[in-house]
């Protein structure tokens, strides 16, 4: 067997300015469950992502240090299985979201923007009948 093999996603990190706010965001909006964090030497959070990824929020970003996010550039996206529920939910949270949207393969996406500025996709498994 080849040592060299990727296995999986692990998670993904965002440097955000203020973790308490973010993890707010990403626990009542996104409602993604909260997870141990070892006792590093910085501020952060981590997330459950699907079964097995992780979120991790770093914190300490300074006003200075722009996000570079969008739809068409960085971002992460999470399968979902019912996109107007969620929209309604984004709705009622008075989140910055961008409405449903069908890609060309006819799968439906909706984009959301977390406090630092990062979009974040939300997308169905497959196009509806």
């Amino acid at each position: 067997m080849n040592t060299l093999t990727t296995e999986a996603l692990d998670h993904v990190a965002l440097y955000v300015r203020d973790v308490p706010t973010s993890a707010n965001f990403y626990e009542k909006t996104l409602l993604l469950s909260r997870l141990p964090r070892p006792a590093f030497d910085f501020p952060g959070a981590w997330f459950r992502l699907g079964v097995s990824q992780e979120l991790h929020l770093i914190g300490n970003r300074r006003e200075d240090d722009n996000v570079m996010s969008g739809s068409r550039s960085n971002h992460f996206a999470l399968k979902v299985l019912d996109l107007d529920a969620w929209e309604a939910h984004f709705q009622q949270k008075k989140a910055t979201y961008r409405p449903p949207k069908a890609r060309p393969d006819g799968i439906r996406q909706i984009f959301i923007q977390d406090p630092d500025g990062y979009w974040i996709e939300l997308c169905e498994a497959s196009p509806r009948p």
